[in-house]
C-alpha cells in the first residue's frame, strides 16, 4: 500500500488528508474538507487527477504517423508532463499510411502504461474533413468509408472521429457511426451554421479544437463557431494562448459546459527549437509554437501541465475547474468512469504539484514516472 499526504482533489472538493493505493487502483481517499484558498496558501502537495488529453499527434521528437515504437516515446514524454491517459491522433493520409500508424499503436498500446501515459485508443482526425479547412493537414481528404474505418478499428480501437459536416454523406453517416460506438466531433470544416446544427442534431457529440480550422463567427453568418457556442455540449480547446486568444477561451467557457483542454501536440513537444515532422510534413518549432513553412500553425508544443497552469493563472480559473477541464471532462466525454477523478476504485492516475503549480510527481496506474529535468 502506498500513501500520499497532502491536499487531495475529490469530486466533492479538496480534502486535507491522504490518498492510498495498491497496484493500479485507489483504495481510499480520506481527510477533512478544506477551502481552495487554504490549498493555495499551503506548502503541502496538491494532489490532482492525472491529466487526460484526447488530441496528441506527437512528443519527444516522435510522431504517431511514424508507427513502430513512436507511440511508446510519445506516451512517456506526455506522462513526464502529467498526462496519464491520451488518445493517439492520426493525420489525414492515404490508408496505407494510416494502417502503418495503427499497427504501431497496436504493438505498444497495452504496454505503454508501464512507462508512460495509457493510450486509450485513437482519435481519427480526418481524412473525412474539408479540403478548404485543412489547417496543417495534408490534402488526402476523401469521402467516408465504413469499410476503411472498421478495418483500422480492427487493428487498434478508434474512440473519436473528426469529420466536416458539409462533406457529402458525412451527416447521414453520423447515426450509424454512433451505433458502432464511435464518438463524433465536428472540425476542419468550412461548413455553415445550418450544416453544423444538422450534424449536431444527427448526434455529433462535440467539436475539435474550437475556433481553429473552421468557419468563424459573424453576426450574419454564425458559421461552425457560432453553432458550437450555441448548441454543442462538448468541445476541445487548445489553451496555449497562441491558438486561441484568452478572451475567446472565456467566451467558450461561458457557452460550452463540457469544454475540455487538449494539447494538439506535435513531435516538437518536450523538445528544443528546430525541425520536426508532423505526418509527412516538416514543421518548425520556434517562438513558442510550431508552424508550416508558410506560417500556418501546425499543432503545438503544449503539454497538459502548462495547460493547467494557463487555466489557473492567466485565465483565472480555480484549481478545481482547471482540473475538471484538463482531466475529468475529457474522461467523461469518452465514457471512461475510472480515470480523471480521484475516488476509491479508480485507477491511481495522479499528479502532485507544488504551490507554484509545478509538477513534482506523476503516477500512472500506480507507477511512479521519472520526470524529465
Amino acid at each position: 500500500m502506498t500513501r500520499l499526504d497532502g491536499h487531495v482533489l475529490t469530486p466533492q472538493g479538496f480534502l486535507k488528508g491522504r490518498i492510498e493505493f495498491a497496484d493500479t487502483r485507489i483504495n481510499a481517499v480520506v481527510g477533512e474538507p478544506v477551502s481552495e484558498q487554504a490549498v493555495r496558501d499551503s506548502a503541502l502537495p496538491i494532489i490532482l487527477p492525472g491529466f487526460v488529453d484526447l488530441h496528441v499527434h506527437g512528443g519527444g521528437g516522435r510522431d504517431i504517423m511514424q508507427g513502430g515504437d513512436a507511440a511508446a516515446q510519445i506516451a512517456l514524454t506526455h506522462a513526464q508532463n502529467g498526462t496519464t491517459s491520451l488518445l493517439a491522433t492520426t493525420m489525414t493520409a492515404p490508408v496505407v499510411e494510416l494502417r502503418a500508424a495503427f499497427v504501431g499503436l497496436a504493438s505498444v498500446r497495452t504496454g505503454a502504461a508501464k512507462s508512460g501515459a495509457h493510450i486509450l485508443g485513437v482519435h481519427l482526425e480526418g481524412p473525412y474533413i474539408s479540403s478548404a479547412r485543412l489547417g496543417a493537414q495534408p490534402d488526402f481528404t476523401r469521402r467516408l468509408l465504413f469499410s476503411e474505418i472498421e478495418s483500422l478499428n480492427a487493428i487498434a480501437p478508434i474512440r473519436l472521429i473528426t469529420l466536416a459536416p458539409e462533406v457529402d454523406g458525412n451527416v447521414d453517416a453520423i447515426p450509424a457511426l454512433i451505433a458502432l460506438g464511435y464518438k463524433i466531433n465536428l472540425g476542419h470544416s468550412a461548413g455553415t451554421y445550418e450544416q453544423a446544427c444538422a450534424a449536431l442534431a444527427a448526434g455529433a457529440h462535440g467539436v475539435t479544437h474550437l475556433y481553429n480550422a473552421m468557419s468563424g463567427l459573424h453576426h450574419r453568418q454564425p458559421g461552425m463557431v457560432g453553432a458550437a457556442l450555441a448548441h454543442a455540449t462538448h468541445a476541445e480547446i487548445i489553451p496555449d494562448l497562441l491558438h486561441v486568444h484568452p478572451g475567446a477561451i472565456r467566451v467558450a467557457l461561458r457557452g460550452i459546459a463540457g469544454l475540455y483542454c487538449v494539447t494538439d501536440s506535435t513531435a516538437a513537444a518536450g523538445m528544443p527549437d528546430g525541425q520536426y515532422m508532423l505526418g509527412r510534413q516538416q514543421v518548425t518549432r520556434c517562438m513558442g509554437g510550431v508552424r508550416l513553412a508558410d506560417g500556418t500553425l501546425a499543432g503545438s508544443v503544449l503539454t497538459m501541465d502548462q495547460a493547467f497552469r494557463n487555466l489557473a493563472g492567466p485565465l483565472g480559473l480555480s484549481l478545481t475547474e482547471a482540473s475538471l477541464r484538463t482531466a475529468t471532462l475529457a474522461a467523461e466525454y469518452l465514457g471512461v468512469a475510472d480515470r480523471g477523478r480521484l475516488t476509491a476504485g479508480s485507477y491511481a492516475d495522479m499528479v502532485l504539484l507544488d504551490r507554484e503549480l509545478q509538477l513534482t510527481h506523476v503516477f500512472t496506474e500506480g507507477r511512479a514516472i521519472e520526470l524529465a529535468r
